[in-house]
């Protein structure tokens, strides 16, 4: 699954008002016997979108056709639990760019930030901001500008920075993976060589 470049994001967004989601609700475990990254969105919060007859949960907000958009926000403490990549895969492939919460597990927000996921941690205020908002219109839309390091409420002044490694924020700005990265440095790197051997 290639990096798609990020610069600015609007979207509209989908809430999941949940704490400390783990990696085993984004994408459970029964279904990581695949050795590629496509095909894990359609089971993206599998045991909460269907019930065990697989009919889908009409109080879940994936199957909720008020909400739709880029942009997952979620409670705090997302991504909390096991070191799987297949999370972000998953969330990725459904078809989100975004997931904005108050806290992150580390692991998790590194796998994103290596499938070009970008996770924007906003303080608890922001947080609920954005959910009032989003349950008092579902078209409210956010921006997301990395280059800016901003999210922001569209229409209303209320907006946060966030931060970012210098390194992931070039990476996504020009859709690198770590592979991508070096090779863009390969002049660089063969001059340095060839200075060392003068």
């Amino acid at each position: 699954m290639p990096i798609e470049k990020f610069r600015t994001l609007i979207s509209t967004c989908v809430p999941l008002p949940v704490e400390n989601v783990d990696t085993d609700q984004i994408i459970p475990a029964r279904f990581l016997k695949a050795t590629t990254r496509d095909g894990f969105g359609a089971n993206l919060f599998r045991d909460w979108r269907y019930d065990h007859a697989g009919r889908p949960r009409k109080e879940f907000v994936l199957n909720d056709n008020r909400y739709n958009g880029e942009v997952l926000v979620a409670g705090k403490n997302f991504g909390s639990g096991s070191s799987r990549e297949h999370a972000a895969w998953a969330i990725k492939d459904y078809g989100f760019r975004v997931v904005v919460s108050s806290f992150f597990a580390d692991i998790f927000r590194n796998n994103a930030l290596n499938n070009g996921l970008l996770p924007v941690q906003v303080t608890a205020g922001f947080l609920s901001l954005l959910f009032d908002r989003i349950h008092e219109n579902a078209e409210v839309r956010v921006m997301v500008d990395l280059e800016q390091q901003k999210i922001s409420l569209m229409d209303e002044k209320a907006g946060e920075q966030f931060e970012i490694s210098s390194y992931k924020k070039k990476c996504l700005l020009n859709g690198y993976d770590d592979i991508d990265f070096l090779l863009s440095m390969k002049d660089r790197i063969v001059e340095w060589e060839q200075n060392q051997m003068l």
